[in-house]
C-alpha cells in the first residue's frame, strides 16, 4: 500500500493505546494489531452469523506489515508526515488497516465510551485480574457498564479541540455520568434562555450546537445505538476493552448540512458507500454524526457463549444517559 511510506500520527485519538497512525491523506487508520482483533474483523467480514455487526464497526481493508520503525526527529513539526524507516533488528509487525472514522468531519467532537463490567480476559494473570476488578469497582464500570475514557470538544472561538483526559472518566462516580454527557453535548451559549454569568458560561464558552441542530443529532444517535444494542444481543461473544466511539460535527454550518443530507437520504446504509466512493477533492457530505463499536483486541467470538451481558448493560446506560440529555435539551426550548 503506497500510503504507508508516509504516515502521520492520529491527532484526534481520545482513548486506546498510542501508536495509531493514519495514511497521508487521513482516510485510513493504521493500528498495531493483536491476533484476536484481526480474527474479529475477518469473522465479521466473512461470517454471516456476525453480519448484523457489520454496519456498526469500522470498515476493514485488511492487514499490512510495517517493516521498520517510525522515525521521529526534532526537526519535525506537529502534523507533518513521519517516515517509516527500515530497522533490521525489528521483525515486521502486523497492523490493521481501517477507515479513519473522523476523516469526513470538519471539526469532530469525539467521545470514547468503554463498555462492559469485566475489564480482563481469560488470559489475564491473577494479579492483573485482581487489579482490573479493583479498577472496575472504583470507577463507573462495575455499576453501570461504562466508563468515559476520554473526549474532545471543539472550542469554536479558538478553532481548537479541548481534550478531557482519561483521568476524568476514572475519577467520576456513576451519579456524575449525566454531567459528563452534558459536557460532551453542550448547548451553544447563544441558545440559552437567559444571559449566563461569566462563571456559568465559562465551561461551554465557544462550544456546542444550537438546540435546533443538537436535538435531532441526539435523537438520531440514540436510534442508532438502540440498533447496536439489538445487534449485540444476538451475538455470541465476550468483549473486553471494547468501546462505543461517538463522533459529531462541531461546525454549525457543516452539521446543518449533515441534517439536510439525512432528510434527503432517509434509507442511507453506510455499507452502500463503498461502491460510490471516489477520490474527491473535498470531503463528501454525510450524516453530522456517527457511532461505531471499536477496539476488539480482547474480544472472543464463540457459538454458544451467548451475548455479553456486561456490554449490554453498558449500552443500556448510554441509552439512558442520552434520554436524559435529550430531555434537558428539550427543556431549554420550553424554558
Amino acid at each position: 500500500m503506497s500510503a504507508t511510506d508516509k504516515t502521520v500520527p492520529l491527532d484526534s485519538q481520545v482513548g486506546g493505546h498510542p501508536g495509531v497512525l493514519t495514511s497521508e491523506d487521513g482516510s485510513l487508520l493504521i493500528k498495531p494489531a493483536l491476533a484476536p482483533e484481526v480474527a474479529f474483523y475477518q469473522s465479521v467480514t466473512a461470517d454471516p452469523a456476525y453480519a448484523p455487526l457489520r454496519p456498526f464497526v469500522p470498515k476493514f481493508y485488511g492487514t499490512l506489515r510495517l517493516e521498520g520503525k517510525v522515525q521521529v526527529t526534532d526537526s519535525e513539526v506537529e502534523g507533518e508526515p513521519i517516515t517509516v524507516v527500515q530497522d533490521p533488528g525489528d521483525a515486521a509487525k502486523e497492523s490493521l488497516v481501517l477507515e479513519n472514522l473522523s476523516h469526513d468531519f470538519l471539526k469532530p467532537n469525539i467521545l470514547d465510551v468503554k463498555l462492559g463490567t469485566i475489564l480482563y480476559d481469560d488470559s489475564a494473570s491473577p494479579e492483573k485480574r485482581a487489579r482490573m476488578e479493583k479498577t472496575a469497582r472504583e470507577t463507573t464500570s462495575l455499576e453501570t457498564g461504562v466508563r468515559l475514557t476520554g473526549f474532545q470538544v471543539y472550542d469554536l472561538s479558538s478553532g481548537k479541540a479541548v481534550n478531557t483526559p482519561k483521568s476524568y472518566g476514572k475519577s467520576i462516580k456513576p451519579s456524575d455520568l449525566p454531567d459528563g454527557i452534558a459536557r460532551f453535548f453542550p448547548i451553544a451559549p447563544d441558545t440559552l434562555p437567559e444571559p449566563a454569568t461569566d462563571s456559568e458560561q465559562a465551561p461551554t464558552h465557544g462550544t456546542g450546537l444550537p438546540v435546533n441542530i443538537l436535538l435531532p443529532v441526539l435523537q438520531s444517535l440514540r436510534e442508532d445505538i438502540a440498533e447496536i444494542r439489538a445487534a449485540l444481543a444476538e451475538m455470541h461473544l465476550r468483549m473486553v476493552g471494547g468501546s462505543l466511539l461517538i463522533i459529531y460535527e462541531a461546525d454549525w454550518e457543516r452539521a446543518q448540512e449533515g441534517l439536510k443530507w439525512m432528510e434527503e437520504h432517509p434509507d442511507h446504509d453506510d455499507e452502500e458507500d463503498e461502491e460510490d466512493e471516489d477520490e474527491e477533492e473535498s470531503r463528501r457530505p454525510g450524516p453530522p454524526y456517527l457511532v461505531k463499536l471499536i477496539d476488539f483486541a480482547h474480544t472472543k467470538l464463540g457459538p454458544g457463549i451467548g451475548p455479553d451481558e456486561g456490554v449490554l448493560q453498558g449500552v443500556d446506560t448510554v441509552l439512558a444517559l442520552l434520554d436524559g440529555r435529550i430531555e434537558q435539551v428539550k427543556a431549554t426550548v420550553h424554558a
